[in-house]
């Protein structure tokens, strides 16, 4: 990224048209060398997972050469400025060379266990959260959790400690080290917040999977007809996105998201707006390139919108519990989503707040998309026979 921003510091509107000619570069590239590289990466890896491999390889979803195109094509695409994350390709990534590594092994773990082992390291590499790595691997990759069962503990612990909180405060068993934080505003803001985020992330989600989804629609058609072309014309809606908002989607969105957390909404609700059209045009491209990093962005200036209403929420406050909540109707993991802001920001006083901004975002989400989005694209990803 910084050799982007030195590249559009001198010569914006040879920057500003890299965004097209780089989706149709890379695109092309995809088709011709590494289909299986495109997109995130985790739809992939969660249909690799759950099927029986056939022949040798049973497809190149997790594979050595396909983590190798996926990385070379996510880094120049980076350079061009795309409104992507490597986060979603980490697990891609690291998934198949964990698997390409262990191949022929005998006892052990099994193929499942390697793939979703390795897509939970690529979380953790990524966002150096770990915990936030195991429990994306248990919420999302194996879905050994049942959806009503997480629904209820979350739940269960939200009440808990907002009672908890209620009775005692910001209450620590061994005493509080640094200056106590009044939490009330974030319990208060956290469902309005969590809606929001929900339902602004679910017609992400919504509109992404009529774009690529498995089912057909006219674009879908033309899409899979002119991929290239498709491509040409998503890089141009996000150069439109880039050049309207002055250069804020760019990128994977982490310093205007830093900026908002450090107490600078001003650029709030533009970001949240056009970050969302870029990054859902880089998703609906084809091209490599995750949802994670710039959904975070996303939420990020959702979050400060709702601090510069003046709701009594702190502008730090606000920002991450937008950054969950959106990440959340997202990907409707909202366990994943309150444990990595938690890990991310070191604020484990938000944590019930958090979880509620995101359990409430995962509820709103599925009024506008009732499967997540990553389950529904892995259809395309699995094989005819298992």
């Amino acid at each position: 990224m910084s050799a982007h921003s030195r590249l559009y510091s001198l010569a914006r509107w040879p920057t500003i048209l890299l965004l097209p000619a780089g989706f149709t570069a890379v695109a092309w590239l995809t088709q011709r060398f590494a289909p299986e590289a495109a997109g995130s990466g985790i739809p992939q890896v969660i249909a690799a997972a759950d099927q029986r491999w056939i022949g040798r390889w049973g497809g190149r979803r997790v594979t050595l050469p396909t983590a190798a195109w996926k990385a070379v094509l996510c880094a120049i695409l980076l350079v061009c400025g795309a409104s992507i994350g490597r986060e979603g390709p980490t697990v891609q990534v690291v998934a198949g060379i964990l698997r390409t590594l262990t191949r022929g092994l005998r006892g052990g773990p099994g193929r499942r266990a390697i793939i979703i082992s390795g897509g939970a390291a690529g979380v953790a590499a990524a966002f150096n959260t770990p915990i936030a790595g195991v429990v994306f691997a248990v919420e999302e990759l194996a879905k050994s959790f049942e959806r009503r069962t997480h629904t209820t503990v979350i739940m269960i612990v939200v009440i808990s400690g907002f009672a908890a909180y209620a009775l005692q405060g910001n209450y620590a068993y061994f005493g509080v080290l640094g200056q106590d934080v009044n939490l009330t505003p974030a319990w208060l803001a956290a469902p309005l917040i969590g809606v929001a985020g929900g339902l602004f992330g679910g017609t992400f989600s919504r509109l992404l999977a009529a774009l690529i989804g498995p089912h057909t629609t006219v674009v879908t058609r033309w899409r899979a007809r002119r991929p290239i072309a498709f491509a040409a014309v998503c890089g141009g809606i996000a150069a439109a996105a880039a050049l309207i908002s002055g250069g804020l989607t760019f990128g994977a969105g982490y310093d205007e998201a830093k900026s908002l957390i450090q107490d600078h909404p001003a650029r709030g609700a533009p970001l949240a707006v056009w970050k969302f059209v870029a990054t859902l045009s880089a998703a609906a491209s084809g091209v490599p390139g995750g949802i994670f990093a710039p959904s975070l962005a996303t939420g990020a200036g959702m979050g400060a919108a709702f601090a510069h209403a003046g709701l009594g929420i702190g502008g730090r406050d606000a920002v991450v519990l937008g950054m969950a909540s959106y990440l959340s109707g997202v990907v409707q993991a909202p366990l994943t989503s309150a444990v990595i802001l938690m890990e991310m920001t070191r604020e484990p006083g938000l944590v019930g707040p958090l979880l509620l901004a995101a359990l409430s975002a995962r509820w709103a989400s599925t009024w506008v998309m009732p499967e997540p989005i990553y389950h529904l694209l892995s259809r395309s990803w699995r094989l005819a026979r298992q």
